[in-house]
């Protein structure tokens, strides 16, 4: 790979595992589009490392806070919790809950989704549907809830929405953000909940890419992996931050207009 390549991947990398606009869609089209060979699965795991540590970065206090209070909420280890410490034990449940669904559909359709489904009329099939779907989540919003309110089947459909997202195009923060809006959480609620869930679905996935690569036993090029690790988490930081200011003062329809025009691109490209 030469640097250009490095820096536009990571930065795509960065920029959209947060954003609803389906990051797995662009890391499979920028090759397509611009001709490039495959990156290497060492490269791939750089990028998705450097998206979990931006997360954990941004939201250490939050996983601090609710790994503790999870801890304490476990049998045998149980003492006495405030509300507030409650809460965030509930809410690390959630989370963990709501990651069921999508590590199930993930082990049974491992091979469809990683051959058929990324063809690029199926990426733009997913990023027009599911856009569609966020705009009329996004303006039918009225909700003022935060992600501390879901109960389990509220967190169950969130879930279940995230294994959607297994359908490329779909974008993993844009359902469940979507899933969020749609049971009355803020945008901002909703944000902050789908970053919460990406974690264990980045660790695992780093795990996975991590153990084919051991398997295969590819040589590392250690400049390009640390370069994009930088990037990648560089570029992750930012976008959460300014992201979580941007939907609260525009909303989502800025990026229901880019999947809808990216979708349409993809169609008369390929068809």
């Amino acid at each position: 790979m030469d640097w250009l390549q490095i820096v536009v991947l990571a930065l795509v990398q960065g920029l959209t595992e947060f954003l609803p606009v389906s990051s797995s869609a662009h890391l499979i089209l920028v090759p397509i589009l611009t001709g490039w060979e495959d990156q290497g699965l060492a490269f791939d795991v750089a990028l998705h490392f450097g998206s979990l540590a931006a997360v954990f970065i941004y939201f250490r206090h939050e996983i601090i806070s609710l790994s503790s209070n999870w801890l304490r909420s476990l049998p045998g280890l149980s003492k006495t919790m405030n509300s507030k410490q409650d809460a965030e034990a509930r809410l690390a449940w959630a989370v963990i809950l709501g990651t069921i669904p999508v590590g199930i559909l993930g082990f049974i359709f491992e091979e469809l989704i990683g051959t058929v489904l990324r063809s690029p009329l199926y990426l733009a099939s997913g990023l027009i549907v599911f856009g569609l779907v966020l705009a009329w989540a996004d303006y039918q919003h009225k909700g003022a809830r935060d992600e501390y309110t879901l109960g389990w089947k509220e967190v169950l459909f969130i879930g279940c929405a995230q294994a959607v997202s297994l359908f490329p195009g779909t974008s993993r923060s844009g359902i469940t953000m979507t899933a969020g809006l749609m049971l009355g959480l803020s945008r901002q609620s909703a944000a902050r909940f789908s970053f919460l869930l990406s974690i264990p679905v980045i660790i695992v996935a780093c795990f996975l890419e991590t153990a084919k690569l051991l398997e295969t036993g590819e040589s590392v090029a250690w400049a390009p992996i640390l370069a994009g690790t930088l990037l990648s988490g560089l570029s992750a930081y930012l976008c959460i931050h300014y992201f979580l200011v941007f939907i609260q003062r525009v909303g989502m329809l800025p990026f229901v207009i880019y999947r809808i025009a990216l979708g349409v691109f993809l169609l008369w490209l390929f068809l």
